[in-house]
């Protein structure tokens, strides 16, 4: 499958990095639970715009945008 070339893909690539970030730092066991929480919230706010990066992308891919 091939995402916008415009910034879709960038902006994907981005987001999945901080995630990486993230549960990385999530996995840590020192990790105080306020702060895992906050994290959490953090992923889950990522999750939702990558994923509507991506339904973007594919939305300009089939109008050939």
């Amino acid at each position: 499958m091939s995402v916008d070339p415009g910034g879709s893909s960038e902006a994907i690539r981005d987001l999945a990095g901080r995630l990486r970030e993230l549960a990385a730092r999530l996995g840590d066991p020192e990790v105080a639970d306020e702060e895992a929480a906050d994290l959490a919230r953090e992923a889950a706010d990522l999750v939702s715009e990558a994923g509507n990066e991506i339904d973007r992308a594919l939305r300009e891919s089939d109008s050939g945008g």
